[in-house]
């Protein structure tokens, strides 16, 4: 059998979020979690697995990791002395 990208499920203090998935995106969803539950002797609902998709997707996006870098970095600022008016 081939690995899937999500391992366990754990609890964590939750963020109410409501979102609207398209009809084809929920199917497939219930399908991983049944998968994933039955690798792992868990039974899972759907939507405990959005969290860990969504983290793991962003985790692993080398383009939102470089900018989101770029935007913690500090401005550089202009030595003192060197500004000009």
């Amino acid at each position: 059998m081939s690995k899937l990208k999500l391992g366990d499920i754990f609890d964590d203090k939750p963020v109410k979020l409501n979102v609207e998935l398209p009809a084809q995106v929920h199917r497939d969803l219930t399908a991983y979690a049944e998968i994933l539950g039955a690798t792992n002797g868990q039974s899972l609902e759907p939507a405990k697995l959005i969290a860990p998709m969504l983290e793991r997707f962003m985790k692993t996006d080398r383009g939102f990791a470089k900018l989101r870098k770029a935007r913690r970095s500090p401005v550089p600022r202009s030595a003192p002395g060197s500004e000009t008016a």
